[in-house]
């Protein structure tokens, strides 16, 4: 997760449990900073807000809960994982009661500790504003989904138009929103057309507007969606079923920013930045004549390709972990724990229906969850995690084949033991086990 950039603090007065925990969270790939007080905590200049913060209950002067009870009043939004021993459980209960994430017991479990802090990360990217790490509310570290935000990026300052290409599923939709929410039209307004939701005979009036008597039960005048989005942004999705004999109409509106409402003669001007999407190949539908090519080329003038699911695997965990931190907060389920064999099986399954089925999966087996452990009712994904899955003691793997499966998901995690997307997580291991059989095939050196 250390694309996210994700800040963790740790607040401990015991000075070898302090980087202890702070040398767990970096081979984690989170970023970190310690405290050895918690006047100290409070007095230090905070420049970045970190996604979670590690405490100690018992500290010194400023407790734990005062500490929390500070944050409350500054209006600080700041998930806390607690750390306390045994006989301070009351204090911990009572912190978590009045806001906190969690508490673990000293001595605590280090993967424990881990899946609580990424359990804050999960939530404050839910709660996150679109910025440059975060563009779009789009989430994921894959090249293919940088590529994407450098591209909206590039072109969301311009009025160029843009076309989303993508399967069904992808995101185009968010990648709509945010070339809009970036451009200097974001104070103006948003309107959205999906061309295969509505029928041929009423999309030139959803589109231009009619004028009353234009037809049978046009009792009165329609404003359509080109005048709606005058000085912002129009989004034509699915614009690959848009009919044949529309489309001169829609290449006018594009081309001279000029329009005529349905049964009008008054041209109307309409300042309008237009973005399409499709899951449709145009260039195709275009030589075949099922598509203008004029049109084609006019809405072509800068792509973008959102990459389907199976392309960007590495993103799968932190989208599991977002959508089920979002479901289980909206559903008010207490989901603690996502098995690493889960882990597997989903990132290995190839989501023909790509985020939307996986958001989906999420939300259904959240729903059914009923205890602390998400539990994933999809058969062909149960399988799959059988077939493909380490962390079952009884694989018959050979040796050379698990060190070989070692090294490929080190080098497809570039390097990265433990966290959402690193080797661990790719294996269906716990990084301390992963971090055993590295020892143990003579791997943890190259990766020091």
């Amino acid at each position: 997760m250390s694309g996210t950039g994700a800040l963790v603090y740790v607040v401990d007065d015991d000075a070898s449990a302090r980087e202890g925990v702070a040398r767990l969270i970096r081979s984690a790939g989170l970023m970190t900073k310690t405290f050895a007080s918690g006047e100290e905590f409070l007095a230090a200049p905070r420049p970045k807000i970190p996604s979670c913060l590690v405490l100690d209950v018992n500290l010194p002067g400023a407790t734990g809960l005062d500490i929390q009870q500070e944050l409350g009043k500054s209006g600080a939004q700041l998930p806390i994982v607690f750390l306390t021993g045994h006989g301070d459980i009351p204090m911990a209960v009572r912190a978590v009661r009045a806001g906190a994430m969690n508490f673990l017991t000293k001595p605590f479990d280090e993967e424990d500790l881990l899946n609580a802090i990424r359990q804050c990360i999960s939530y404050q990217l839910e709660d996150e504003l679109p910025s440059p790490e975060n563009i779009g509310n789009m989430i994921g570290e894959s090249a293919g989904l940088q590529r994407v935000l450098r591209a909206i990026q590039v072109v969301a300052p311009t009025d160029s138009t843009v076309l989303i290409q993508g399967e069904t599923g992808t995101g185009k939709e968010l990648v709509a929103h945010a070339v809009h929410d970036l451009s200097r039209r974001a104070k103006r307004s948003f309107v959205q057309v999906n061309c295969a939701s509505i029928p041929a005979t009423l999309l030139e009036s959803e589109l231009f507007g009619h004028e009353k008597g234009a037809f049978t039960g046009a009792i009165a005048q329609k404003i359509g969606r080109f005048e709606l989005a005058h000085e912002g942004t129009l989004f034509l999705d699915e614009i690959g079923e848009i009919p044949l004999e529309l489309q001169p109409k829609l290449l006018r509106a594009l081309q001279e920013h000029e329009l005529e409402r349905l049964g009008g003669n008054r041209t109307i001007h309409a300042d309008v930045r237009i973005v399409a999407a499709t899951n449709r190949n145009l260039a195709q539908m275009a030589d075949e004549g099922k598509f203008r090519s004029d049109l084609y080329y006019r809405l072509n003038v800068f792509p973008v390709t959102v990459p389907p699911l199976r392309d960007r695997r590495e993103d799968i965990p932190l989208l599991i972990r977002f959508f089920t931190q979002k479901y289980a907060r909206k559903l008010d389920r207490a989901i603690e724990e996502i098995p690493s064999a889960t882990f597997e099986a989903l990132v290995q399954y190839d989501w023909p229906g790509n985020i939307r089925e996986l958001q989906n999966v999420i939300e259904r087996s959240v729903i059914l969850s009923n205890g602390p452990e998400l539990q994933v009712a999809i058969p062909e994904i149960n399988v799959r995690a059988a077939a493909v899955g380490m962390g079952d003691t009884g694989s018959n793997i050979s040796e050379a084949e698990e060190r070989a499966r070692i090294l490929e998901a080190l080098k497809e995690a570039k390097g990265l033991v433990g966290g959402p997307s690193g080797a661990a997580a790719r294996l269906g291991l716990k990084r301390t086990t992963l971090q055993s059989r590295m020892r143990k095939y003579n791997i943890a050196r190259l990766y020091q």
